[in-house]
């Protein structure tokens, strides 16, 4: 599956590309807030982030993106408002959020109250819209992984009787969505992940067994979600993984290096590219690339933060990048920031404008680099 690196040179992932999310502007906000108090109706909330969208869309070819996206507008959360978009799951409000370094979420979780499936999905017109006004651009959508459901899912007492059951609906679930996504043009589909990261760490692997869990085991189930999850897809299809530590106003859930599993993320998953945190030492070294053995896939270096507004010395970048040419070859490899710049509407502790530079200086790197 996948096309040849003569096709993909010209096609995504692009020399400079980015993971999709992007800062909610200020009359977004106030929108989604009237809409959240019964100020505004849904069809006037939809008609901003219509708008907000169209001007996003401007910015993004204007600074001299190839990938362009919603930013992820339509969402609350990357990974929440999609999955609840399957049969079988619905959202709530549990006691505490999401714990990342030094803060916690807003309370948002789901739960898995019936069989999971896809028989329509309200997200595909949220693509359909972005795809109607890229115009010659690529449009490019990002929807979690099915592994998130399976670590994040609050699964009630007897819907499942097993992990295995579990994983098969959810492949079933999203070779659904993912041929509905095909239908209506999506060509550049991205795939983002953070439960690989729990395999990263000591403390967690050992939360997993814990929970009567083997690690290695249901690191088998995660790869088996995602290549048989994308299996069918057709062969002008792309589709890449970005693998995430977390990103929550500018701060992070886990740390650890890709070595831990770096066998089955390199070697095992049928995806056509990789997009990777390398922008700080909580991600480890180039060193588990040599896991790489296929020339047809394309590995994201994510570089340059988008956690912080400091613009990274572009020579050290450059450098880094040659430091992983001795595992990857140069032409197997791209730029970009290691995440998103709003993964949940609060947004990381930047600029719109420090934003924008971020993606400038990417673009400008990635054009000394591959010229």
């Amino acid at each position: 599956m996948g096309t040849t690196t003569k096709k993909r040179n010209v096609r995504a992932p692009f020399r400079a590309d980015h993971v999709g999310s992007f800062l909610r502007p200020e009359r977004l906000k106030k929108a989604r807030a009237q809409r959240e108090n019964g100020e505004i109706t849904a069809e006037e909330l939809r008609q901003i982030e219509d708008e907000e969208i169209t001007k996003l869309v401007e910015k993004q070819k204007e600074v001299g993106l190839q990938a362009i996206t919603d930013g992820e507008f339509r969402r609350s959360w990357w990974h929440f408002d999609f999955l609840e978009g399957f049969d079988g799951v619905e959202g709530y409000t549990p006691d505490k959020g999401l714990q990342f370094t030094g803060t916690e979420t807003k309370k948002r979780g789901i739960r898995v109250t019936d069989k999971i499936g896809f028989s329509s999905h309200y997200m595909i017109d949220h693509f359909k819209f972005l795809n109607g006004i890229v115009g010659d651009a690529v449009a490019k959508f990002a929807i979690p992984s099915p592994n998130m459901l399976f670590f994040r899912g609050d699964f009630e007492d007897g819907v499942y009787a097993s992990d295995e059951e579990i994983i098969n609906d959810l492949i079933a679930a999203y070779q659904g969505v993912i041929q509905a996504l095909y239908d209506e043009g999506c060509r550049y589909l991205q795939i983002d992940d953070t439960s690989w990261a729990i395999f990263f760490s000591d403390k967690g692997r050992a939360s997993m067994i814990g929970k009567g869990k083997d690690p290695e085991k249901i690191a088998e189930l995660c790869a088996r979600a995602i290549n048989e999850s994308i299996a069918k897809r057709p062969e002008d299809m792309l589709v890449t993984m970005h693998i995430c530590r977390g990103n929550y106003k500018s701060t992070y859930m886990s740390s650890g290096s890709y070595e831990a599993l770096s066998e089955t993320i390199f070697g095992g998953l049928d995806v056509d590219g990789l997009f990777l945190e390398f922008d700080d030492e909580r991600s480890g070294g180039f060193e588990p690339l040599r896991h790489v053995k296929r020339s047809d896939l394309y590995i994201v270096l994510g570089l340059v933060t988008s956690k912080f507004s400091e613009l990274e010395d572009p020579e050290q970048i450059k450098a880094r990048i040659a430091e992983a040419t001795e595992y990857v070859p140069l032409e197997q490899l791209c730029l970009s920031p290691q995440c998103g710049f709003a993964s949940t509407e609060e947004g990381n502790l930047l600029t719109e404008e420090q934003q924008w530079e971020k993606i400038r200086h990417v673009i400008k790197i990635a054009e000394d680099v591959w010229k």
